[in-house]
């Protein structure tokens, strides 16, 4: 166990003569951090990378640059990053038949994406089923691939299937995002069902009869009532905040946090800038990032030189922005403030990490995956053993997968085979 006086060895002394071995002792303190943040398995609950997937020329085994891209082999080994649950994203479209069936469609792409990655790179990741395959895959030295539904709006009037995406190997789902939809109000949206629809109800029913987690973030404050109310397994929130440290219907007041934990849940802390501070509206920063992302649309017909060149543009574009029409930007202690606020009011036991790399997700001084040691590190100095850090980076999460799985409906054994009978 790394002592909090090692970790801080090098930061007292002064002058020039006190100067070399401060750096040396500083170096080494680093370094013991990483060994013990690379002991540990660490997962992330909402990976947005799936996303980039089909960019072609985009190679998740080739190191990247954010802001447009924060995740990939190289980083993740750098960063100590194991896994995770990596989303299959539909953004919200019109509740129509044809808008639905759209969704559904480039959701099971997403799906497909994910699966042909693992496939690809089969000796870099593995696709993970239950809560026991994650220390497996991580003992073969492989990335962890779990998958989660991020809006449910793809599952269109038929909340069945939700069958098939749990046989591709979802596990983790969640009902709205931005917009009320179909199943659930959004957090960030006028709300239309005061909670959850009946069909979302029934969506619920069918995510503890498959024993997939019910995801929380994203939507109304009503649906977490009635999630902590109807759920038949604690809920997990993949990529949400702390009310009390910033005042954002996206993240959840200290009252409700108390009952997630009450019922055995967990909040994994997010690493979105709004989210986070407060970030005034912005109009001519949105048009012009608006103009950026409706370029990387057509990314698809783009021979990959040419989807490569594009993708380069508009991450130097995207960092223009800050220059053009400069916005406040959460800083990796504004992050640990939610983190720190959530872990003191619930313990270790309920709190986790979801920064939704790729997903808007970075904070000046963690951009990307390759950062998330320093998370490690910081809760180091605040007096957290290894043992706490090890359920806060995945034990957590690991154990409402376990919990889901455990709570699931066995389907009938088959009768009429293999036996003599009379």
């Amino acid at each position: 166990m790394l002592s909090r006086r090692g970790m801080l060895a090098g930061a007292a002394g002064a002058g020039f003569v006190a100067a070399a071995p401060a750096i040396a002792k500083k170096a080494t303190s680093d370094a013991a951090v990483r060994a013990l943040h690379n002991r540990l398995l660490c997962l992330d609950t909402h990976l947005d990378t799936p996303a980039r997937f089909p960019w072609p020329g985009w190679d998740i085994m080739q190191r990247h640059e954010a802001p447009l891209s924060q995740v990939d082999y190289p980083r993740m080994v750098e960063g100590g990053l194991d896994g995770g649950f990596w989303a299959i994203y539909t953004a919200q479209g019109p509740l129509t038949p044809e808008g639905m069936m759209a969704a559904r469609d480039a959701a099971l792409l997403r799906a497909a994406a994910i699966r042909e990655m693992v496939a690809k790179h089969g000796d870099h990741f593995a696709l993970a089923f239950a809560s026991a395959d994650a220390a497996k895959i991580n003992a073969s030295g492989k990335k962890i691939v779990y998958q989660s539904i991020e809006n449910a709006y793809p599952l269109a009037n038929d909340v069945t299937l939700l069958r098939s995406f749990h046989a591709l190997g979802v596990r983790l789902c969640g009902f709205a995002h931005f917009k009320v939809n179909q199943f659930a109000d959004s957090a960030t949206d006028a709300p239309k069902w005061k909670g959850l629809s009946d069909a979302g109800r029934e969506l619920l029913a069918l995510m503890n009869e498959l024993g997939i987690v019910p995801d929380h973030s994203h939507s109304s404050d009503d649906v977490f009532d009635q999630l902590a109310s109807l759920s038949k397994t604690p809920i997990l929130l993949s990529h949400s905040g702390c009310r009390a440290v910033h005042d954002h219907p996206r993240n959840l007041d200290d009252a409700r946090l108390k009952k997630l934990a009450d019922l055995g849940g967990v909040i994994q802390i997010n690493s979105l800038s709004a989210y986070l501070v407060a970030t005034p509206d912005n109009p001519d920063r949105e048009k012009a990032a608006g103009a950026i992302y409706a370029k990387l649309r057509g990314l698809s017909g783009m021979t990959p030189a040419a989807a490569t060149a594009a993708i380069a543009e508009a991450s130097r574009a995207m960092k223009a922005l800050d220059v053009q029409y400069p916005e406040p930007h959460a800083t990796f202690e504004d992050y640990m403030a939610h983190m720190l606020h959530a872990l003191k009011l619930l313990g270790p036991d309920h709190v986790g990490v979801g920064a939704d790399w790729d997903g808007g997700g970075g904070v000046i001084g963690m951009e990307d995956c390759a950062s998330n040691w320093k998370i490690t590190a910081r809760l180091l100095k605040e007096g957290y053993r290894e043992d706490d850090l090890q359920k806060i980076w995945s034990g957590n999460a690991l154990r409402v997968l376990k919990a889901a799985e455990d709570a699931r409906v066995k389907p009938p054994a088959p009768s009429g085979f293999g036996g003599g009978g009379e």
